[in-house]
């Protein structure tokens, strides 16, 4: 019986052992003690009795479930002193547990508490096999990444008689380490932030000046929450309706435009409350150069040959009227940059994108947004990314997508991969797709060519049907002209017959 029940346990521990073997997906670790075995205390004994506690020693292995969860298999092994009340005797025990232990995780921790729980057996040699359940706490210590110096005490209750007993532990645990976590620090290893700010640099809008999350890892020097470079006044603290300027008295017109900024006015009166803001003579209304004193009945200097309230000699446009803010230039759109300068002449814009609007906020102005209603990277042009499953489904469907041979007929396996594509038409409205068909040299180059095309309209054609617009669908063939792989193997001519599948910005 007792042979028996030695190999059972010992079974049981190569189990374990093949078992995290072939879970490699998450860290596995080993773990040694010295053990001092308490089995006279609680059975009779006293705890003052140090002499009657005898050592022994624990070899464990461990995995991570998750960050809070560890499963712990340790065998244990020892000479421990039994209290009887007729007579006591030295006995080797040896045994083999189940335990789960439950850490009170922090990031960066030095010393992680625990407590565990678990059920083990326990075999005697002079005495019989019985059950166990421990349960106790620990310590850990960590030394570096994978080393933790670990003190333990644990209380075993026996279902067998005067079995009940102490085990208190030193040792080390060691984690390997699963290829998953590894390749997450791998990742997070190869993402670069060049200015330190936590966003990296292919979501960062700034990503040479660091700046916070909710501006895109874009400064903000006078924390109103518009990022400097958008920001008409970035040094002092203002509005997201004036661009970031403050309105100092109130009046609905920022200082930078105030003429009056201390003292409420009109929009009109460019927030200055006369209305003869130039002091002139000549009421705004009749005064055709209202914010320049003049010297004539309509209120415009003499030496104003366009009468735009620019003089001569400043106006950089002096025969054609234009506004004071554009240098006496026409200014169609009255953002402060002159026609001939703005590249977006009739849309009101900043003057760092030359005159241009920025209508999705993402730091690349519409004259070269590709998507100017969707937020995007510089990397596709100001369109949405397009993320790297929905690249993989398009990639695959260059394989997936089957006909029949030398027709253009769909196969019905081919329908799945057409319906996912049809389904991320929908996720990224900006885009339009490109399908084009390919063949190997087999056969005549006409005979190619127009399978080629067939094949593609009937892919077009099936897309249709799933509901995408054919106004962001085209078709082409190539036949057997653009090859990606040698005709003269099998191998060759079957990636050469295929169908690709490209997303274009609109």
């Amino acid at each position: 019986m007792k042979r028996n029940s030695i190999g059972i346990i010992f079974f049981i521990f190569l189990a374990c052992i093949q078992l995290q073997a072939q879970r490699t997906d998450q860290p596995l670790g080993i773990s040694f003690k010295a053990l001092m075995m308490d089995y006279q205390s609680l059975n009779g004994g006293s705890f003052s009795a140090l002499k009657d506690n005898h050592p022994g020693f624990e070899i464990g292995l461990h995995k991570n479930i998750n960050q809070n969860i560890n499963l712990v298999v340790p065998f244990k092994f020892g000479v421990v002193n039994s209290h009887d009340e007729v007579f006591q005797s030295h006995k080797r025990i040896m045994g083999l547990d189940v335990q789960v232990q439950y850490q009170f995780y922090k990031p960066d921790f030095k010393v992680l508490p625990y407590f565990l729980g678990g059920i083990g057996g326990v075999l005697e040699s002079e005495g019989e096999f019985n059950v166990q359940v421990p349960v106790g706490a620990g310590l850990q210590f960590k030394v570096d990444d994978h080393l933790n110096m670990n003190v333990q005490a644990e209380y075993r209750h026996s279902f067998g008689e005067d079995r009940t007993n102490l085990h208190y532990g030193l040792g080390f645990v060691y984690m390997f380490g699963g290829k998953e976590s590894m390749k997450k620090k791998e990742d997070k290893s190869s993402k670069l932030d060049s200015d330190g700010d936590g966003i990296e640099d292919d979501l960062d809008l700034c990503p040479n000046a660091p700046g916070p999350k909710e501006l895109n890892g874009c400064p903000d020097k006078d924390g109103d929450g518009i990022a400097d470079f958008q920001d008409v006044c970035p040094e002092f603290a203002g509005l997201k309706e004036f661009r970031g300027c403050p309105d100092s008295d109130g009046d609905g017109v920022s200082d930078n435009d105030d003429e009056c900024p201390n003292i409420a006015g009109s929009v009109e009166n460019k927030g200055c409350p006369s209305d003869d803001r130039d002091g002139d003579g000549v009421r705004d209304a009749a005064d055709r150069c209202p914010d320049l004193a003049g010297d004539g009945v309509d209120g415009c200097p003499t030496n104003d040959n366009d009468r735009d309230g620019v003089p001569n000699d400043v106006d950089r446009c002096p025969d054609d009227a234009g506004s004071p803010s554009a240098d006496g230039c026409p200014d169609s759109d009255g953002d402060g940059l002159a026609d001939f300068e703005d590249k977006c002449p009739k849309l009101p814009g900043s003057k760092v994108y030359g005159g241009c609007p920025d209508t999705d906020g993402d730091g690349i102005d519409d004259s070269r947004d590709r998507c100017p209603n969707s937020a995007g990277p510089v990397s596709t042009n100001g369109c949405p990314e397009i993320s790297a499953e929905d690249q993989q489904v398009l990639e695959t469907a260059m394989r997936a997508v089957q006909f029949d041979t030398g027709r253009a007929t769909l196969k019905s396996e081919s329908f799945d991969i057409l319906s996912q594509i049809g389904q991320i038409m929908q996720r990224y409205p900006d885009y339009n797709l490109s399908i084009s068909g390919h063949t190997d040299n087999t056969g005549r180059a006409s005979s190619n060519q127009t399978l080629s095309e067939r094949r593609a309209k009937a892919c077009y054609d099936y897309l249709i049907k799933t509901g995408v617009s054919q106004t962001r669908l085209n078709y082409a063939g190539y036949g057997e002209s653009r090859p990606i792989s040698d005709n003269n193997t099998l191998r060759g001519r079957a990636l050469n017959r295929r169908v690709e599948f490209n997303l274009v910005p609109r």
